[in-house]
């Protein structure tokens, strides 16, 4: 009886170490990627479809490392707090490299080079670019790196600098803010593709290269050279060049 129980209890044993193998594996092939949906045309959701050039990037490094991808959505500004916190592998999100990043996290090779870009209402003529922004209320996402970039500027202190979520775009349309600030890219695909009343104002003020980040630990390090492997292959073949002639009509991985 006393054997029966023993063997019992070693085949349970035996039976949740295999339940916990099988649940690290099953980690080990889940690449969680952190997006805030909001970023258009980056990644975005319409008709209950999220979607977007980071989407399709994500969807094809995780089918050339073999994992499965989940997508997990939420504001921006809690993005890299789920990434320390290890809920997600990644941010996807038009994370530009700065210094302090570099120093916090671990990171792929960029795979998006673009610009800092003033955008204003249409018709608007007191602003011509980024120098015209003394005097000036000017919304950026919350935790983005667009908002140290304007308190870099010399005349910061004259910039009334005001944080969104979201719906930069539309108070700018409204006259609420005068100009927000995001990268060229989304600023002209935003131009293009909605009904909204804007307008670049001027050239790019700064030049920003986007990047993937991971936790610095031999764990993050370990999934960042799988990642940057892969993200070098697509370059290589052309998958990342068609991926965003798609989005953009233009090839924007390559400097």
């Amino acid at each position: 009886m006393l054997r029966t129980l023993s063997l019992a209890l070693f085949a349970a044993v035996l039976g949740l170490g295999s339940q916990a193998y099988a649940q690290t594996q099953d980690n080990d092939d889940i690449l969680k990627v952190g997006m805030s949906g909001r970023y258009f045309p980056f990644t975005f959701v319409e008709q209950d479809q999220l979607q977007g050039f980071e989407v399709d990037v994500m969807k094809a490094v995780a089918e050339r490392i073999g994992v499965d991808v989940k997508f997990v959505t939420a504001n921006f500004s809690g993005l890299f707090g789920m990434l320390e916190s290890g809920r997600i592998d990644t941010i996807a999100n038009q994370i530009t490299l700065t210094e302090e990043r570099r120093e916090a996290y671990a990171f792929t090779q960029p795979y998006v080079y673009d610009g800092a870009q003033v955008v204003t209402r249409e018709g608007n003529d007191e602003i011509e670019g980024v120098e015209d922004l003394r005097g000036k209320t000017v919304a950026v996402n919350l935790g983005s790196n667009f908002e140290n970039l304007l308190r870099e500027l010399p005349y910061a202190d004259e910039i009334e600098i005001r944080t969104y979520e979201s719906n930069l775009e539309q108070d700018t349309a409204l006259g609420r803010v005068d100009a927000f600030v995001m990268d060229r890219v989304s600023a002209s695909q935003v131009i293009k593709e909605k009904p909204l009343p804007l307008e670049l104002a001027g050239k790019p003020f700064s030049e920003i290269h986007n990047a993937l980040p991971f936790r610095d630990t031999e764990e993050g390090r370990a999934m960042r050279d799988r990642v940057d492997a892969a993200l070098t292959e697509l370059k290589e073949d052309g998958t990342l060049a068609a991926i965003s002639e798609e989005w953009f009509g233009s090839d924007i991985t390559q400097p």
